[in-house]
């Protein structure tokens, strides 16, 4: 009844017009995120924080306007992958084995309102996850000591890569150059500067905001100006959309599909490291063998579109809840929403519901709003979202530069954030060639300072006694969990990988 009536007071807090509307722009920027091949929901969400923080907004609105931003971006992956066949994001691939030859029978139109109402489903079911679970976590959080959390930040590090990792030393070595960031400025305990080099500028450490704009949406404007691609890879397609709705038996027979698919979707969003991607694809897996007895799946079958669509939406949804109970995130795009609450003064954990209820309950509720919004917007606007694909790198990648540089100055007001933010693209840019993630790198900068101060305070109450690391069940459990999560992908990851690869390739092949 508690939790009833704390949702009900975050209605009150988003039902604003204020924050309506901006709900609403999130959810259409973001799905136009989603769509665009290549950008995704970390960018999307990167991209636009500028624009928060240069409206002047507090920290509730700008929270809604990027989670909208958030499960906008999540809806929006489906569109290319089902149109195009081009994933607009990783989770988006399993959607293009069905998607894609629908849209070639002519069912694009379906296929998409289809995945639009798996997608409501989908995230609606996680977020009732979220209202559920996160107190939960929040009592279990509250026995963490020092050494605990220490434990836990290892653990968020040691999990990142997730089970569909490339390479887990390449995430150890972005994780390395994270913590060093974090390291620069003036040491808390001590009133030492270090990394700073005589630049008073770097006294206070690096802004969060400042290195994930440069790594992430410059990075991006980077790689298109080496590739100089002049036009979008829609170009030149035709669209054909047919009918819009797909029919009531479709639907029907769909439903169990999304029932199932999004509770095993937010369970892998919950898990650290596993994310919107491992839902995906396990639940289009599970679905197929369950389901696919006459062998129809990767044919067209609206079963193949709705299983992964709600199942990385759920997803989505099920990264918030380590977030915001334990302040170590699920995802990538939740590492940059944490992010945005550190610069807005607001420390994620088991406090934050006791703390600042109003601000995690406006964002539960807007989470609410902003999915029915993306429903209606996804149906009727389907036209609209299908011809931002047919709009140009050359004309998106100024925009986004613009954006980036006007927001982070309209921000500080400094001209060597900007440099930052120059050099941080720059070195976005050298990692993406070198394959290695940019996720841990932001992880180690958000995390870096609370984990060596958590380490300091365990080893100082015990008198300098490393042992004190691991002298409690729940810290045991914890390192066992992050040492499990490590070894993982290095032991299943490549056979994760192939299957994936293996399951794409082969259903590809018995459309051509």
């Amino acid at each position: 009844m508690e939790t009833l009536n704390s949702l009900a007071d975050g209605f009150v807090i988003a039902l604003t017009w204020q924050n309506l509307l901006l709900a609403l722009l999130g959810c259409f920027l973001g799905t136009i995120m989603g769509a665009l091949p290549g950008l995704g929901p970390s960018n999307g969400v990167a991209i636009l924080i500028p624009l928060a923080f240069t409206l002047g907004l507090g920290a509730t609105p700008s929270l809604i306007l990027l989670t909208s931003v958030y499960y906008g971006a999540m809806y929006g992956g489906r569109i290319s992958s089902i149109l195009l066949n081009i994933p607009g994001d990783e989770p988006a691939m399993m959607t293009c084995l069905d998607g894609y030859p629908m849209a070639q029978q002519g069912r694009a139109g379906e296929a998409l309102s289809l995945s639009g109402i798996a997608s409501f489903v989908g995230a609606f079911i996680a977020t009732w996850g979220l209202i559920l679970l996160a107190p939960q976590l929040v009592k279990i959080a509250l026995l963490f000591g020092p050494a605990e959390y220490f434990a836990l930040f290892t653990l968020a590090f040691a999990t990142l890569g997730g089970v569909a990792s490339t390479n887990q030393a390449k995430t150890a070595f972005a994780a390395a150059i994270g913590i060093g960031l974090a390291m620069v400025g003036v040491d808390t305990q001590t009133g030492v500067p270090r990394f700073t080099f005589g630049e008073v500028h770097l006294y206070d450490g690096i802004d969060f905001l400042v290195a994930i704009v440069g790594l992430f949406a410059l990075s991006e404007v980077f790689i298109f100006l080496e590739n100089k691609h002049g036009s979008s890879d829609a170009a030149g397609k035709k669209v054909v959309i047919g009918r819009l709705m797909p029919s009531w038996a479709v639907l029907k027979q769909c439903t169990p599909t999304m029932l199932r698919t999004s509770f095993l979707g937010f369970l892998a969003g919950v898990l650290p490291g596993a994310g919107a991607s491992l839902g995906s694809f396990i639940s289009y897996s599970m679905e197929k063998r369950l389901v696919d007895k006459e062998g129809t799946f990767g044919k067209g079958d609206p079963r193949g579109v709705a299983a992964p669509e709600a199942g990385n939406n759920a997803a989505a949804g099920g990264a918030l809840v380590p977030m915001l109970a334990l302040g170590v995130p699920g995802s990538g795009t939740t590492a940059v929403l944490l992010a945005v609450l550190l610069s807005l003064n607001i420390t994620p954990g088991p406090l934050l519901f006791s703390q600042q209820p109003d601000v995690v309950w406006g964002l539960i509720a807007a989470l609410f709003i902003a999915n029915f919004m993306l429903l209606a917007l996804n149906i009727p606007m389907i036209g609209i979202f299908t011809r931002v694909l047919l709009v140009p790198p050359r004309i998106l990648m100024p925009i986004v530069a613009m954006v980036s540089f006007v927001g982070i100055y309209g921000i500080s007001g400094s001209s060597f954030d900007l440099q930052v933010m120059i050099a941080f693209g720059v070195a976005g840019w050298v990692l993406r060639k070198l394959d290695v993630p940019l996720v841990p790198v932001i992880l180690g900068t958000l995390l870096g300072n609370a984990m060596e101060n958590n380490l300091r305070r365990a080893i100082t109450i015990d008198n300098g006694d490393w042992f004190a690391l691991i002298d409690s069940p729940l810290s045991l459990t914890l390192w066992a969990i992050a040492i499990t999560g490590f070894l993982l992908p290095i032991i299943i990851g490549k056979v994760f990988k192939r299957r994936m690869k293996m399951s794409r390739d082969q259903e590809s092949s018995t459309t051509d």
